[in-house]
């Protein structure tokens, strides 16, 4: 794998870092500002509002620069947006600084999973995509919990200005290492825009949502979940997550490799088994050992699909990616939203810790369903076409032959 990919590593290894950071940093935050929790909340919010209108518009901005400077500019939003956090006066400021920084988020996967995807032979695709994922996945088991202790113990602002260091090191090894790629000749707006007419992107992107969703569902109420029901101590959450972590990132890895082998049965493989895990997660979190192990496998099982679903978009919007790409990373990021508000609303009605649980394995199932949906689909373009071409002639048969 090229060298240029440790530095699209590095440079998502800081924004996963400043993504998830904030979840275990808003006691400190809201007692700085003297705002209360849920308020302090808004700064996972706004980040999380800032990557799905900011895939699609920076993107579109960066249609008339080559790749790799657009990359390095996005960085330094990134740095921009981490360093107005750590120097915030008011709160204010800081949710700026949130959504500043986010806006980098979704178009520096979108186009790094391009340039990525360029970098290596075709059969590479896949894989060099989850080299980069490798980034995000890592800061869930050393970024966010390093940045999560020394936000308690020295200062959450020396979290942030730390955070910002690691976009100077990432928008340095772009420079020197990611080749400058031209954006493609006659590759404009309108093409761009043209990928969303695709039923197949369209897709894929529905399966972003409910996949991963359905991760989501389960993981943003993993603290009550544990605490409540299997029993742990609160200072037990933190080394779940690590748990939740090492899974992403050792499915992350695996599906990299088996979806440049067989893309679509790598889908199914996952998404039918994130469904079954997720519905026997309302069984297994009333055991502390069983719960552990099931939240490593839903980080290995849900991050499987990443680089799958990432590269099945950029195969069916091939000739102009780079938009639709990005808005597939918002996607992640609406289904992280509307997985976490469909899990809050079951916890509401009465039905327990472990609901969502429930919301998080149908959320999967559907994506399944899609997957199927795609794949047959697929097979009947493959077979209208054959029929359209007819049959190949005796004498051009003979002269393939020959």
């Amino acid at each position: 794998m090229p060298l240029a990919l440790l530095a699209l590593a590095i440079g998502a290894f800081g924004i996963g870092t400043t993504e998830f950071v904030i979840m275990g940093l808003l006691p400190e935050v809201s007692g700085d500002f003297g705002v209360s929790i849920p308020t302090a909340g808004y700064l996972v919010t706004g980040y999380a509002l800032g990557v799905m209108f900011g895939a699609p518009l920076m993107t579109v901005l960066g249609t008339k620069i080559s790749r790799k400077r657009m990359l390095m500019l996005l960085m330094g939003l990134f740095i921009a947006g981490n360093l107005l956090s750590a120097l915030a006066p008011a709160f204010g400021i800081m949710l700026i600084g949130r959504v500043i920084a986010s806006l980098a988020h979704g178009a520096f996967f979108g186009i790094g999973s391009v340039v990525a995807a360029d970098l290596v032979a075709p059969d590479k695709k896949a894989g060099a995509i989850a080299m980069m994922f490798t980034g995000l996945t890592v800061a869930n088991v050393v970024g966010v919990p390093l940045g999560t202790l020394v936000g308690q113990s020295i200062g959450w602002r020396v979290t942030f200005g730390i955070v910002a260091v690691l976009g100077v090191i990432g928008l340095a090894g772009i420079a020197k290492l990611v080749p400058d790629m031209p954006k493609s000749e006659g590759v404009r707006l309108r093409h761009e825009l043209a990928a969303f007419k695709n039923v197949q992107v369209l897709l894929a992107m529905a399966m972003t949502v409910l996949g991963f969703g359905g991760v989501f569902a389960a993981i943003t109420y993993i603290a009550p979940m544990m605490t409540e029901v299997a029993g742990f101590a609160d200072g037990s959450v933190t080394w779940l997550l690590v748990l939740f972590g090492l899974g992403m990132v050792g499915g992350n890895l695996i599906g990299g490799r088996y979806a440049d082998r067989a893309l679509m049965p790598m889908l199914y493989v996952a998404l039918g088994a994130l469904a079954v895990v997720l519905a026997l997660f309302t069984l297994t979190a009333h055991h502390k050992v069983l719960s552990a192990v099931t939240i490593a496998l839903i980080g290995a099982l849900g991050f499987a699909t990443v680089p799958p679903l990432q590269k099945r978009v950029l195969d069916q919007a091939h000739g102009a990616p780079t938009l639709a790409s990005a808005v597939n990373i918002g996607a992640f990021n609406l289904g992280n939203a509307l997985s976490a508000w469909l899990g809050g609303l079951v916890i509401a009605a009465g039905l327990g810790y472990t609901a969502p649980n429930w919301v998080g394995a149908v959320l999967a199932a559907g994506a399944l369903v899609l997957a199927f949906v795609s794949a047959a689909l697929e097979r009947r373009d493959k077979a209208t076409a054959a029929v359209v071409a007819g049959p190949v002639p005796a004498e051009q048969r003979t002269a393939v032959s020959h």
